[in-house]
């Protein structure tokens, strides 16, 4: 369950150690910075935190001046762990009694995330046994082996495992902060906020980390017209034939051009877009749920009902319930 501070903003408290990576520091507080309610007002107030407050070693060639200790701790609603060059080490990530200490300071019921490699830090910590947690696919082997009690998933950008999540790699770090604020705010939130950072609005915690072969970037996109043509036609019918006619190619050809470019198929691909658009529905308009599902494409409010229960764990009803008028 989320957590409001007094003054209405959930605090968020970032742990950082020596030789921090500063991508994932930062892009903590460049994502929940960003989000505002419809009246304009900042949603979370962000806070960088350290064992010791003062000069902080980064992997890069500067420092980061930290004035929060580890008292900003038992004040947070999340706390997020980011890596660290340390945990790349021989031997992996060695948690000092003082990052311990620090930790027993989060008071029940917090929510609490991490970063890459971030996860060894809670998993030498106690705090993440019996659960499925995400890293990068290159962590060693050995360092994965310390934990027996801990599911390590190399094929996810991210998980959410009742209130304690992790993600994969640095650049998966920005779809689980989008994950907090989609969870704490709705779609249309967390899609404001990946709209001013550039950045796609929802990559699927189980879409996989990396493709087994290089793909290189198009200098224009083969499969672009299709999907502007498929989120214009949204509320009706579309087939894999129409997608592929859009660019004057074959249906094998487009699924696989597809797939190289968004990492999924066109039809996982359209099934989410109908969500984001069902989403919005519920929370910006007061259309009836079979209006919804009209809108969005399902045809039926028994099937936008599944996917929606699918996707996100709730039905539409409960949705626009958790979610309108809450930012």
């Amino acid at each position: 369950m989320t957590v409001f501070a007094r003054d209405g903003r959930h605090r968020v408290a970032v742990l950082v150690r020596d030789g921090v990576l500063p991508f994932e520091l930062s892009l903590v507080h460049r994502l929940f910075g960003q989000a505002r309610s419809a009246a304009g007002a900042p949603l979370y107030e962000v806070v960088t935190c350290t064992t010791a407050p003062g000069e902080v070693r980064t992997d890069a060639d500067f420092a980061v001046t930290v004035a929060h200790g580890p008292e900003a701790l038992a004040e947070a609603d999340t706390v997020v762990v980011p890596g660290a060059d340390t945990d790349h080490a021989p031997g992996g990530v060695r948690v000092d009694p003082a990052l311990t200490a620090a930790l027993t300071r989060i008071r029940p019921g917090t929510r609490i995330a991490s970063i890459c490699t971030g996860v060894f830090v809670l998993a030498a910590a106690g705090l993440l046994a019996g659960r499925r947690v995400a890293t990068h696919w290159r962590s060693p082997e050995e360092v994965r082996a310390r934990f027996p009690d801990v599911t390590f998933d190399l094929d996810v950008l991210y998980t959410d495992d009742d209130g304690v999540l992790t993600s994969a790699g640095a650049a998966a770090g920005i779809d689980l902060c989008l994950h907090m604020i989609r969870t704490d705010h709705g779609a249309a939130v967390a899609n404001e906020v990946a709209r001013g950072t550039v950045v796609p609005p929802h990559r699927d915690g189980g879409q996989a980390q990396y493709v087994t072969r290089p793909v290189p970037e198009p200098a224009i996109s083969s499969t672009g017209r299709a999907r502007e043509w498929a989120l214009a036609n949204l509320h009706r019918p579309v087939t894999l034939r129409e997608l592929a006619a859009q660019e004057a190619t074959s249906t094998r050809t487009f699924t696989r051009r597809f797939r190289d470019e968004i990492g999924t198929s066109p039809g996982r691909w359209l099934t989410r877009q109908r969500v984001e658009r069902a989403c919005a529905l519920l929370e910006r308009t007061d259309l009836s749920v079979d209006e919804v599902a009209a809108a969005a494409g399902f045809g039926t409010a028994g099937s936008m009902r599944l996917h929606l229960q699918a996707e996100l764990g709730v039905s539409p009803t409960a949705y626009r319930a958790t979610f309108r008028g809450r930012a």
